[in-house]
């Protein structure tokens, strides 16, 4: 295949190095920051999963440089979002397909609006990872998975193809067949899990000794599990438990990007992800008052700080 990485952060990067390896086609389309980073220190991969030195990496400055391509794996964050669009709509023109992979749900409608219905792919990824000072992936999680599924009936082919693709790489693709559903689980486990983090500023770990301080995840991932349903989406308390679970079981350092990014300094996406949830909730009257408190929380801390 012929992959467009677009946000070759840690996220994007990593998926693309993996392709890659694979032995697919792969143009990392970034602004010029990040160009002339990639250019002089390269992209390499320190991973739990095997290291991978990418040996040339293919760059692209604009969407004009780029003839074709098969797939746009769209991996900005939520606030970059809008500044995509004039690009994606140019790689589209030109026969591709878009799978974002931005936590939340509100980007889906944008896309689909702004792209056609048919364009745009139902995707979610999970992998926990951050750049060094190289702008290299250190990818710290023992999983590294992307699951993606069609939104519109003539995306069939593409998927068979995208799994394909996974499955010749060393990371877990899986195809959904229903991938709302999977976005859902993802946003209700991802509010938890990086409210929790950015708001105490503590692993996963330290937060887990403090039971009165963990339960609130918990109430995070209920009042996310309420708000899916009030969209139609069928997500039940056994979905609740296995998130919860999924906390306990994390190694004590463990934490979130949004966490990642808050020791960084650097922006967070606490509008797109815990915003985004109550402007949801707003719509259709669904009370989410611990949502609304870990928002709050993190909210000073959302603009970069020096």
């Amino acid at each position: 295949m012929k992959i467009v990485i677009l946000g070759a952060g840690a996220l994007g990067a990593y998926y693309g190095a993996r392709w890659q390896e694979a032995g697919h086609e792969v143009i990392n389309l970034v602004r010029e920051g990040r160009a002339q980073q990639l250019r002089e220190k390269g992209l390499k991969l320190h991973s739990t999963m095997g290291d991978y030195e990418v040996p040339e990496v293919n760059i692209a400055e604009s969407p004009d440089e780029i003839e074709e391509a098969d797939l746009i794996f769209l991996s900005v964050k939520g606030y970059h979002l809008h500044g995509t669009v004039h690009w994606l709509k140019s790689l589209v023109q030109k026969g591709a397909k878009v799978l974002p992979v931005l936590n939340g749900v509100e980007h889906l409608p944008i896309l689909q609006k702004e792209l056609g219905e048919e364009a745009v792919i139902g995707g979610l990824a999970y992998i926990i990872a951050t750049l060094d000072e190289n702008g290299h992936v250190v990818h710290t999680s023992p999983f590294h998975d992307v699951v993606f599924g069609p939104l519109h009936p003539s995306q069939q082919q593409i998927c068979e193809e995208l799994n394909l693709a996974c499955n010749q790489a060393n990371m877990n693709g899986s195809q959904s067949s229903n991938i709302l559903e999977d976005i859902w689980n993802k946003y209700m486990f991802i509010s938890a899990f990086s409210g929790i983090t950015t708001a105490t500023n503590l692993p996963i770990g330290e937060i887990r000794s403090f039971p009165q301080t963990f339960i609130i995840a918990k109430r995070l991932l209920e009042e996310m599990k309420d708000l899916a349903n009030a969209h139609d989406i069928h997500l039940t308390e056994e979905h609740v438990n296995k998130a919860f679970d999924n906390l306990k079981g994390f190694d004590h350092d463990m934490t979130s990007s949004m966490h990642q990014d808050r020791r960084k300094g650097l922006p967070l996406e606490v509008e797109h992800l815990h915003g985004g949830a109550l402007r949801l909730a707003a719509d259709h009257n669904v009370p989410m008052p611990y949502t609304q408190t870990i928002h709050a929380m993190i909210k000073p801390f959302e603009a970069y700080q020096e």
